[in-house]
């Protein structure tokens, strides 16, 4: 079997932590169980470009339940976690290409590596296997029948390329999932962002100013956890609406050229390109801690923190320190890149469980309809939304009401009045 791996060694203890993982994740489980019987997936070929996880593993392990054949690689070079990849090799016969802290050069000859088996269906985080595919490997789209993409980031992408008519095939959002972005995103991103931080530095965040940048899901998740620890969040948004929406939240709101005189911590959670850049690097106070954890280490420009810079080394694990020209220190935590991966853990296992059902149900409904779809980015099916919450529910134990007849009727109806 084909595989790149940093330590095959490593495969037993990454055994134990997905399983451990699995625990967490009911939903998957029965998934897992329905696919092994029914074989949805038989004869399909997915290739996954994802962070390479102990919950990742569990739905690899659940496609290939399902009868597909199985490639993974990393979509993020700080991401993956060795002994899972190391486990899915060599337990579970699963072609795996990641390393962490792989270099640009290793990250991309993985995704052709992983696009070598030549996929039927896609599974993307961020759309980097996509992009290759519809600019190097065009050859491979008569294969592909449809796709799912996991992230903001990626959808973004995704829908700019078939609004240009450029997307060869269909592929489902599957961050547009409301048992997806509202769970992953906001719980899953809050509390692994605050656990990375907290890891990488030991800061006590208590009194401290947490400034974030970007209230999305994501970043509405960060700034909450952040209060709860104490800290005096400050947002800074572009989106006339969702500063508004902060600021009714109880979040001081105001510009990042005013944020970056007084921030302490500052995160990036936007999906855009040089969110901090030069401007606001001159303006940070000696100890200002910097991060991203937004999927790309675009957010900071870090190219203009190096030019500022008369020096730099490696301070703890996952902590660069940057001295400026002018005395000041500054700190660059993961190298800029999603810090809950590069730093923590990523996000529980529970959280994920909802996202990777999503992800897994989605794979199935493209085995089953893409022929029928035209060329476009499509949101989950609200059946299969309503399914992964029903199972959630009920792997939780938690029973809820149901509608009457009548006020089915009263719903639907017009003529009843008030």
């Amino acid at each position: 079997m084909n595989y790149d791996v940093k330590d095959l060694a490593l495969a037993d203890s990454g055994a134990l932590r997905i399983e451990w993982a699995e625990q967490e994740m009911p939903v998957l489980r029965l998934l897992k169980q329905r696919f092994e019987r029914e074989k949805p997936l038989k004869g399909l070929k997915i290739g996954a470009c994802l962070h390479v996880t102990t919950e990742t593993a569990n739905l690899m392990k659940t496609l290939k339940a399902g009868g597909a054949e199985v490639a993974l690689c990393a979509s993020n070079p700080l991401s993956t976690q060795d002994d899972v990849a190391a486990s899915l090799a060599k337990h579970d016969g699963i072609a795996v290409f990641a390393i962490k802290g792989e270099d640009k050069d290793t990250y991309y000859r993985h995704i052709n590596q992983t696009l070598d088996m030549h996929p039927h269906i896609t599974m993307d985080d961020g759309a980097d296997l996509v992009s290759v595919l519809h600019s190097d490997r065009r050859e491979l789209l008569e294969h592909v029948i449809g796709g799912t993409e996991e992230t903001t980031t990626g959808v973004i992408r995704l829908r700019a390329m078939a609004q240009e008519g450029v997307l060869a095939y269909p592929i489902i959002a599957v961050n547009d999932a409301y048992t997806k972005h509202l769970f992953d995103n906001r719980y899953g991103t809050g509390q692994s962002t605050i656990d990375s931080i907290l890891r990488a530095t030991n800061l006590l965040l208590a009194g401290r100013k947490f400034v974030v940048a970007g209230y999305g899901w994501c970043g509405r998740g960060v700034a909450t956890r952040a209060r709860g620890m104490g800290a005096h969040v400050i947002i800074c948004e572009v989106d006339p609406l969702k500063a508004l929406e902060a600021l009714m939240d109880g979040f001081e709101v105001m510009p990042l050229e005013k944020a970056a005189t007084i921030g302490d911590i500052f995160i990036t959670v936007t999906g855009n390109l040089h969110v901090l850049r030069e401007e606001h690097f001159r303006l940070m106070k000696s100890g200002a801690v910097v991060a991203n954890t937004g999927h790309f280490n675009v957010e900071i420009d870090i190219p203009a923190l190096e030019k500022l810079s008369s020096n730099q080394r490696t301070i703890r694990p996952f902590v660069e320190e940057y001295l400026l020209n002018d005395g000041r220190k500054l700190y660059l935590l993961g190298e800029g890149r999603l810090i809950n991966l590069a730093a923590a853990e990523g996000h529980p296992a529970s959280v994920m469980d909802m996202s990777f059902a999503n992800q897994a149900l989605s794979s199935e409904y493209m085995a089953q309809k893409a022929k029928e779809l035209p060329k476009q980015v499509f949101s989950v099916p609200a059946e299969l939304d309503q399914q992964v919450s029903r199972l959630k529910l009920q792997a939780l134990g938690v029973q809820i009401d149901t509608l009457t007849a009548e006020q089915e009727h009263y719903l639907n109806s017009w003529s009843m009045g008030t």
